[in-house]
C-alpha cells in the first residue's frame, strides 16, 4: 500500500515516537486537530505498516545483557536455500536481536546481546558455528553506545511515496 504522509501525520508520528502511551486527546490538542481525525490517522498509519508495533524499549544493561556484539558471518556457499536456512536458524535465538544481509566480504551482520563474554563464547561455539554453511565468524564488541535512538524522521507529502 502506497501512502503519502502530510505534516499532520509527521507530527502525530513524532509524538508517538516520544511516548506511544500519549492519550489520543493529548495528541489531538498538540497537533490542533480532533480526536477522531487523530485516531483515524493513527489507524491509517498502522494499516499501511508505517507504525509496525507499539512497544516498550528496554535498557539491555539494566536487565543483565551488558555485552553487545556485532558478528560478521561469511557463508561457505550461497545456494537458494542456504541463506534462508541461516536466517531461520538464527531467528530462534533470543540473543540475536537483529540480522542484516550484506553485500561485500561477509553475508550477514548479527547484533547480539549477552550477559558476558563467556556467554558469547558459548553461543558462538554451541550455536552459531553449528549452523550449516557457516564458514567464518568475526566479532566486534561494542565498547559503548554514544548514539542510540528508535526515532525516525518521516517526511511529509513533498517526499516520494513511501513504497517508491
Amino acid at each position: 500500500m502506497s501512502l503519502k504522509m502530510d505534516a499532520l501525520d509527521v507530527r502525530i508520528l513524532d509524538i508517538l515516537q516520544s511516548d506511544v502511551t500519549t492519550p489520543i486527546g493529548e495528541i489531538a490538542e498538540r497537533v490542533a486537530s480532533s480526536k477522531t481525525v487523530v485516531w483515524r490517522r493513527i489507524q491509517r498509519l498502522s494499516d499501511a505498516g508505517i507504525i509496525r508495533s507499539r512497544v516498550a524499549v528496554l535498557d539491555h544493561r539494566k536487565i543483565g545483557l551488558g555485552v553487545m556484539v556485532f558478528a560478521y558471518i561469511k557463508m561457505a556457499r550461497h545456494g537458494r536455500d542456504v541463506l534462508p536456512k541461516f536466517i531461520e536458524a538464527v531467528s530462534v535465538y533470543p540473543q540475536v536481536i537483529e540480522c542484516h544481509t550484506l553485500m561485500g566480504h561477509v553475508d550477514f551482520l548479527l547484533k547480539i546481546l549477552v550477559s558476558d563474554i563467556e556467554e558469547y563464547e558459548h553461543f558462538v561455539w554451541q550455536r552459531l558455528s553449528q549452523i550449516d554453511g557457516v564458514q567464518e565468524i568475526n566479532s566486534s564488541i561494542s565498547m559503548s553506545q554514544p548514539v542510540y535512538t528508535t526515532r525516525l524522521s518521516p517526511r511529509a507529502a513533498s517526499a516520494p511515496d513511501l513504497d517508491g
